[in-house]
């Protein structure tokens, strides 16, 4: 029996999994910043602490924080021969450029005896400067000096932004084909864990890492236990979500959803995924990206009359009328980003202002820098969990971001 159970985004949080950001900050070139997907360097000490403290304001809710370094490794203590197996993957995915470094890497990790240390070293990634290779052994390790970058394996930095390697929906779980290189290999992690480890091994996959088009969790939103929101953006294309809504609708067994919403958002940065667009927050609450007000085009998705087909019905809307509508909720609050004033809502977007991460009804984890947001929101009688964030917001993500609920209780 499957260990998820996610039903809406508001539910009372009783599981999160989390990633501790790790050594791979410390492998961040800056003039390698754009190619592994982020705009700063993050001050790693600072950043574990105000990571730590996100991790314990949720546990004084009483939730339960789980680490998916920490559950990896568990599953190669509990079974040793698939360490061997990960590695043969990890290195196939690695992007390792000089061939004559594969092998070098390869006996570096498996001198690694602690199965905890080898699941962050693969996170870290692996310098230059870490493995010994036998000069001159091939015409690629001559050529290996030309080589701008001083990295072998590239590190895993946006790891500790857990929400979009896999999604939990209902029971199981989307198990997403990132839209980026850089970021795909984080899904081998998700991969194991819902095939291997005790508490998660037969989840349902309602999407596999190995299908053809990108979709990442990000976009993903739980409206309620029969309705889903997906974002087409940045980082979803639309034909994913045509496989998501046959295998949910028609290929698995299990699922409830009856409904899939499909946004579609303007594709930027600001607006990378759907959760900088807008978040739940309370049972009528959302926070929201002002600049997604007006109207949106949004495709409501069906099971279909005939086997294997899906109906779709476009609505032209408000976001408002359009969250009423999926939810059935009257009366939907819209809360701005930077309370609708352009330079502190453009300045607290960056930040991840709208990105929130509920708790229970009412109740969600903010980050700290936001003051005009935080300050509506308080206005508006939610009780906030406040994040520092000087270092975590460096990577572009809020508290949403950084979590995946694996339990949250039925409204």
């Amino acid at each position: 029996m499957s260990g998820i159970h996610v039903t809406s985004e508001i539910g009372k949080l009783k599981k999160v999994c989390l990633h501790r950001p790790g050594d791979e900050l410390l492998n961040l070139p800056p003039f390698e910043l754009e190619r592994l997907l982020f705009d700063d360097v993050p001050f790693l000490e600072v950043a574990q602490q105000e990571h730590d403290t996100f991790a314990e304001l949720m546990r004084g809710e009483g939730v339960e924080v789980v680490y998916i370094e920490k559950m990896v490794a568990e599953i190669f203590d509990e079974k040793p021969e698939l360490r061997a197996q990960f590695l043969d993957e990890y290195l196939a995915e690695a992007g390792i450029v000089n061939p004559a470094y594969v092998q070098a890497a390869r006996e570096k990790l498996e001198s690694i005896e602690d199965n905890l240390e080898f699941v962050n070293k693969t996170i870290a990634g692996l310098a230059k400067s870490e493995v010994e290779l036998p000069k001159g052994s091939t015409l690629a390790a001559l050529a290996a000096g030309d080589d701008d970058s001083d990295l072998v394996i590239d590190p895993m930095p946006n790891l500790y932004f857990q929400r979009d390697p896999f999604a939990c929906i209902g029971t199981g779980v989307s198990l997403n084909r990132m839209y980026s290189v850089t970021r795909n290999r984080e899904t081998l992690y998700g991969k194991y864990l819902f095939e291997y480890h005790k508490d998660y091994a037969g989840t349902p996959l309602w999407y596999d890492r190995g299908a053809t088009y990108h979709i990442e969790g990000g976009d993903i939103l739980n409206l309620s236990r029969t309705s889903l929101a997906i974002g087409v953006s940045q980082r979803t294309q639309a034909a994913a979500i045509d496989q998501i809504a046959q295998n949910i609708f028609w290929k698995t067994e299990g699922c409830e959803i009856e409904r899939i919403f499909a946004f579609d958002i303007p594709n930027n940065r600001a607006m990378m995924h759907l959760d900088t667009v807008f978040t739940q927050i309370d049972i009528d609450k959302f926070t929201i990206h002002p600049a997604i007000m007006g109207t949106l085009r949004v495709w409501e998705l069906t099971r279909g009359a005939k086997e294997g087909e899906i109906a779709i019905k476009e609505h032209t809307d408000s976001l408002e009328h359009i969250l009423e509508y999926a939810t059935g909720v009257d009366g939907v609050r819209l809360i701005p980003c930077g309370g609708g004033d352009p330079i502190a809502a453009a300045r607290e977007q960056w930040n991840d202002g709208s990105n929130t991460l509920a708790v229970a009804p009412g109740v969600i984890c903010v980050y700290q820098r936001n003051s005009v947001t935080n300050e509506l929101l308080d206005k508006e009688g939610l009780r906030l969990l406040v994040v520092p964030s000087a270092e975590l917001s460096r990577g572009r993500g809020g508290p949403r971001c950084m979590s995946m609920p694996f339990e949250r209780e039925d409204l």
